[in-house]
C-alpha cells in the first residue's frame, strides 16, 4: 500500500515531522507515534484497564518497604516438604516426558487423586475425565465457569465483598452482576463472621428471567465467614426456583476453625445437577505461586468449561501438576490421622488467628473473627483521630488510611472497599484487611510496629 506524507512544522521542538496521512504515524526522529484515532484502544469490555488493587499496593510495597506485608494472600513459611520434595524429584528425575505436554483438561494422576479426594465428601463417584478439570490457579478456573456459562445480558448475582475479578469476568462476558452485600446483624460486642449475613428478602428480589449464575464464595474472603446450613438451603431453594447455576467458590475449603463445618452446597438436595465447585492447590498446599487450581461438577456443565480452557490455556504445567497429584497421594495414605495436612492447616492457623486477633484489639482496632480462611477484616475508625489522612488523595477512607498506615506503621494491609462494586463501596470504608498465614515472628513483629506506633501518637 502506498502512503503519502506530508511535511509540518512540530509546534514544541519547531522542527520538520513526516505524518502518513493513511495511518496518522507521527515520525519523531527516531520515535514513533501512533495516533491512530483510538482505533487500538483497549475494548469496552475491559473497562478502562484500571489497575487492581494487586498491582497498586505491591507497588506501594516496592515504594515503601514496609516492614510487614499483611495484605497480600500467601504463606510467607516454606509449603509442606513432602510437597517441595516431589517437584524437586519430578524435575531431576529420569522421566522425561513428565517435562512435556499432558492431557489438555487436567493431567491423568492429577484428576484421578482428585476424584479420590472429593467423591467421599460429596458422596458420588467423580469421574475425573469427564467431571474434573484442571486450570491455571483458581482464577482460570473461574475464568473457564464465567465465561464459558455466561452470555450477552445474563445476570449474575455477586454477594460482597467479593474476590474483585468476579465483576472483571461477569463484564467480560457480557455479562450483568447484581450485587448483594453481607451486612452486620449488630455492632455491638463482639464480632465474629457469622454475624454478617444476607437479607433473605433482598437476595430473592434478585433473581429474574435473565438471572443465569449465582457466585458463592465460603469460606468467605475477606470475611472468614463459613456459610451455615440453614443459609446454603436458602440460597439453594432460590437456585433450584429460578433455574439457577450455582458457582461454589471453595478454595479456603481446608481452613475452617471448630466448632465450624465446611459444607459443599453442591451436596444439598437438588444441587449437584446445578453447582460448579472451584479448589485450588495453591490454597490447599501453601504454594500460592505454584498456580494450579481445579473445577468439577457434572460433564454437562464441564463441558463449556473445556471449551474456554482449550482455547484459552489448553494445559497446564506438567511438572507442576504430577507435584500436586504425588502430594494428594502423600496425605490420602494418611486423611484419617491428626497429621493429614487437610487437618493440621486450620490447627494451626487458629493460634496465629487468635493472636493477631488480640494484638489488634489492643491496638485500637475492632477485628471481626473469622470462622475460616485466613483473612481478619478489622474495624479503623477507633484510630481515626491518631492519623492524618487528609495528604492521601485517594476517594475511598480505607485506600487513605492503609497508605498512610503502611507508611507510617510500616506494616501493609489491603482496603476491603476493592472487594466491592461502586455503589456499594462505603460498606467497605471503616475497615482493613489483614493476613495472618505469616510466620509467628513477623506476627510478633506487626504486635512490635502497632505498639510503636500508638506509643507515638499519643
Amino acid at each position: 500500500m502506498m502512503f503519502r506524507w506530508r511535511k509540518v512544522v512540530c509546534a514544541v521542538a519547531r522542527s520538520p515531522t513526516l505524518i502518513c496521512e493513511h495511518s496518522r504515524v507521527i515520525r519523531r526522529g527516531i520515535k514513533t507515534v501512533s495516533i491512530m484515532n483510538n482505533k487500538f484502544k483497549l475494548p469496552s469490555r475491559y473497562g478502562a484497564g484500571e489497575e487492581s488493587v494487586w498491582v497498586e499496593y505491591i507497588q506501594l510495597a516496592a515504594d515503601y518497604k514496609p516492614a510487614v506485608n499483611l495484605g497480600q494472600g500467601f504463606p510467607d513459611f516454606p509449603p509442606p516438604n513432602h510437597v517441595t520434595k516431589a517437584l524437586s524429584e519430578i524435575a531431576t528425575g529420569e522421566n522425561c516426558l513428565l517435562n512435556q505436554y499432558t492431557r489438555g483438561f487436567g493431567h491423568p494422576r492429577l484428576v484421578q487423586n482428585l476424584a479420590k479426594v472429593y467423591s467421599p465428601l460429596i458422596n458420588r463417584q467423580l469421574d475425573p475425565f469427564k467431571e474434573i478439570l484442571v486450570t491455571s490457579g483458581a482464577y482460570e478456573a473461574l475464568f473457564s465457569t464465567i465465561l464459558g456459562h455466561v452470555d450477552t445480558g445474563d445476570e449474575v448475582i455477586v454477594i460482597e465483598p467479593f474476590f474483585d475479578c468476579y465483576d472483571f469476568m461477569i463484564k467480560s462476558a457480557g455479562g450483568v452482576p447484581k450485587f448483594i452485600a453481607l451486612k452486620p446483624k449488630s455492632t455491638e460486642g463482639e464480632q465474629t463472621s457469622a454475624n454478617w449475613v444476607l437479607d433473605e428478602k433482598e437476595l430473592a428480589s434478585l433473581f429474574t428471567p435473565k438471572t443465569k449464575m449465582l457466585l458463592l464464595n465460603t469460606p468467605h474472603n475477606p470475611l472468614g465467614k463459613v456459610f451455615t446450613r440453614q443459609e446454603l438451603e436458602m440460597i439453594a431453594d432460590l437456585c433450584k426456583k429460578h433455574d439457577v447455576l450455582c458457582v461454589a467458590d471453595e478454595v479456603y475449603e481446608w481452613m475452617v476453625y471448630e466448632p465450624k463445618k465446611h459444607i459443599r452446597i453442591g451436596t444439598l438436595p437438588g444441587m449437584w445437577e446445578r453447582t460448579i465447585t472451584i479448589g485450588s492447590a495453591g490454597k490447599t498446599f501453601s504454594v500460592t505461586g505454584w498456580k494450579i487450581g481445579w473445577a468439577y461438577g457434572p460433564a454437562a456443565l464441564m463441558k463449556n468449561l473445556q471449551v474456554v480452557h482449550q482455547n484459552c490455556v489448553y494445559t497446564c504445567c506438567t511438572p507442576v501438576q504430577e507435584a500436586v497429584a504425588r502430594s494428594l497421594e502423600f496425605e490420602l495414605a494418611r486423611v484419617n490421622s491428626p497429621d493429614c495436612f487437610f487437618v493440621s492447616l486450620a490447627r494451626d492457623l487458629l493460634a496465629k488467628r487468635d493472636n493477631l486477633v488480640r494484638v489488634l484489639r489492643e491496638n485500637g482496632f475492632e477485628p471481626t473473627v473469622p470462622e475460616g480462611g485466613y483473612f481478619i477484616v478489622a474495624n479503623w475508625t477507633g484510630l481515626k483521630n491518631k492519623i492524618d489522612l487528609s495528604t492521601e488523595p485517594d476517594k475511598y477512607r480505607d485506600y487513605k488510611f492503609t497508605k498512610k498506615f503502611a507508611k507510617e506503621a510500616s506494616v501493609l494491609t489491603i482496603p476491603p472497599s476493592a472487594f466491592y462494586s461502586e455503589q456499594h463501596k462505603h460498606l467497605g470504608e471503616d475497615f482493613v484487611r489483614f493476613c495472618f498465614i505469616k510466620k509467628d515472628e513477623n506476627l510478633a513483629l506487626t504486635e512490635k510496629l502497632l505498639k510503636e506506633w500508638n506509643a507515638k501518637k499519643k
